[in-house]
């Protein structure tokens, strides 16, 4: 059963790298796209919103890699 766990894991770093990059830019699409519209924010300001948080990610993710 081990090789399963293995076979898994390859798959998974064949498209994720780091998985707090990758966890992080799905909670905030899923924060977007499901909360933000119910309060009664306009498309533009979802846009600029879903902009700055992917962004504020990134940079996030660079200073912490480019720590280790």
């Amino acid at each position: 059963m081990s090789w399963l766990k293995t076979i898994i894991a390859e798959v998974w770093g064949l498209f994720v790298d780091d998985g707090h990059f990758a966890i992080a830019i799905l909670l905030w699409l899923a924060l977007v796209g499901g909360l933000l519209p119910h309060l009664g924010i306009g498309p533009v300001w979802l846009g600029i919103i879903l902009f700055v948080g992917l962004a504020a990610i990134l940079i996030e993710s660079t200073v912490r890699r480019s720590r280790s």
